[in-house]
C-alpha cells in the first residue's frame, strides 16, 4: 500500500482477551495458537492479543516489595522471547497457518544481557512476515523493576494490504506525542494494549485506579482526534495465575482478586463502539472495518493536515536505535618499523540486539 488515498481496505478486526497461561512461554503459545486459529473461524483478517501475552505481564511489581520480586524476575526471563529464536518463527507460522495479520504482545529479552527485557508489540502479516517490532518507550510506575526503555525505531504505522496500522503500549496511549507521531505518519488503524489489571492502590482506598474507564478515555480521544479505527485489547487475568502471584498470601491474592480489570473494544473513527466491549472475563470480539469512513470526518478535524499550523508547531522524532556499544571497524596498517598505525578509513558498527 504505497498511498493512503488510492485504495480504501475493509477488513475484520478480531480482539482477544485471553490469559496466558502463567510465565510459560511454549504453553501460552501453543493457546495462542488455538485462539489465532477460533477468530480466524470468525473471519478475522487481523487478530491482536494484549500486552505481554506471552508469557504474562508483571503484575507482581505492583503487589510485592522489590527485595521479594526476585524469583518472578527469573522466571520471566527463562521465559520471554528472543528475537530470531524457534518460539518467535512459532509464532510468525501460526499468522501463516492462519492467514492473518497477527499482533501480540510479549516480554522480549536481550541476546546480548542476560537481564535485560523490554515490552514489546510484534506484528505479522499473512505471510508470517514480521512487519512491524515495537518496544515500549518508557515502562509505566513499578514496571521499571522489569522492563527497560525502548526506542522509537519501531514507532510507525506498518504499511500493509489491510491499511496502514500504528501500534502503541499500555501507557503510550496517554503520550499526545507518540500518539500524534502515529497519525502524522499516515496511521489508519490503530492497536492498543493493556493489562489484565493495575493495582495502583489497595482496594477500598479512595480514587481507586479503573482502568477500563482510563482505557475507554484513552482510546475515544485516539480515534476522535485522529479519525482512525481503534482495536484495544488487554489481557485476561485467570484463577491460576492469582494464586502463582499470591503464592498462598492471603492479602496479595485479595487484592488480585478486587482490582477492577481492563477491557477490550473496537471502537470507530467517532470514538463509537462498533461492538459490545468485554471487560474482564476471557472472549473474543469482532468488528468489521470499512477505512473509508475516515474521509468525511477528516473534513471537520484533520489534525495532520489543514486542521494544523505547521508553521508554529514541529515535532521531530529521532528513531535511531539505542544500542549498548558501538563498534568501530577501522583497518590496521603494518609500518616499516614494525609498528601499528590506524588506517584512513574508519566504518562503524553497533552491536545489534538482532530486533
Amino acid at each position: 500500500m504505497d498511498h493512503v488515498g488510492d485504495t480504501y481496505p475493509k477488513l475484520r478486526a478480531a480482539g482477544v482477551q485471553a490469559a496466558p497461561v502463567f510465565l510459560n512461554r511454549d504453553a501460552t503459545i501453543e493457546k495462542m495458537e488455538g485462539l489465532v486459529a477460533e477468530a480466524a473461524g470468525k473471519g478475522a483478517d487481523l487478530v491482536v492479543f494484549g500486552e505481554s501475552f506471552v508469557p504474562a505481564f508483571p503484575l507482581w511489581n505492583m503487589v510485592y516489595p522489590p527485595m521479594d520480586q526476585q524469583i518472578f524476575f527469573r522466571r520471566l526471563f527463562d521465559n520471554a522471547l528472543e528475537i530470531p529464536s524457534p518460539q518467535f518463527e512459532k509464532i510468525a507460522g501460526i499468522a501463516w497457518e492462519n492467514k492473518v495479520f497477527l499482533s501480540v504482545g510479549v516480554t522480549e529479552k536481550a541476546p546480548y544481557s542476560m537481564g535485560t527485557m523490554w515490552n514489546s508489540n510484534l506484528l505479522f502479516d499473512r505471510t508470517g512476515r514480521l512487519v512491524n517490532h515495537r518496544r515500549k518507550l518508557v515502562p509505566t510506575w513499578a514496571e521499571k523493576l522489569t522492563w527497560a526503555n525502548g526506542d522509537a525505531e519501531g514507532l510507525e504505522p506498518a504499511k500493509t494490504e489491510i491499511g496502514r496500522i500504528g501500534v502503541l503500549i499500555c501507557g503510550e496511549n496517554t503520550n499526545p506525542l507518540a500518539r500524534y507521531a502515529m497519525l502524522a505518519q499516515g496511521e489508519q488503524i490503530h492497536i492498543a494494549t493493556y493489562p489484565p489489571a493495575f493495582p495502583f492502590k489497595r482496594p477500598g482506598a479512595s480514587e481507586n485506579y479503573d482502568l477500563t474507564e482510563a482505557i475507554r478515555i484513552r482510546s475515544a480521544a485516539h480515534s476522535f482526534e485522529g479519525k482512525v479505527f481503534n482495536i484495544v485489547v488487554s489481557c485476561a487475568l485467570d484463577a491460576s495465575s492469582i494464586e502463582e502471584i499470591s503464592m498462598g498470601n492471603e492479602e496479595i491474592k485479595g487484592i488480585l482478586e478486587k482490582t477492577p480489570r481492563a477491557a477490550t473494544m473496537i471502537l470507530g473513527p467517532q470514538g463509537e463502539h462498533l461492538c459490545d466491549p468485554l471487560v474482564g472475563e476471557e472472549g473474543i470480539i469482532t468488528a468489521d472495518i470499512d477505512t473509508s469512513r475516515s474521509i468525511e470526518h477528516k473534513q471537520v478535524h484533520d489534525i495532520i493536515g489543514y486542521y494544523n499550523r505547521f508553521d508554529i508547531f514541529r515535532l521531530e522524532l529521532d528513531k535511531s536505535p539505542r544500542r549498548p556499544v558501538w563498534l568501530m571497524d577501522i583497518p590496521i596498517r603494518k609500518q616499516k618499523d614494525g609498528g601499528h598505525e590506524k588506517g584512513n578509513e574508519a566504518g562503524a558498527e553497533g552491536v545489534e540486539d538482532d530486533s
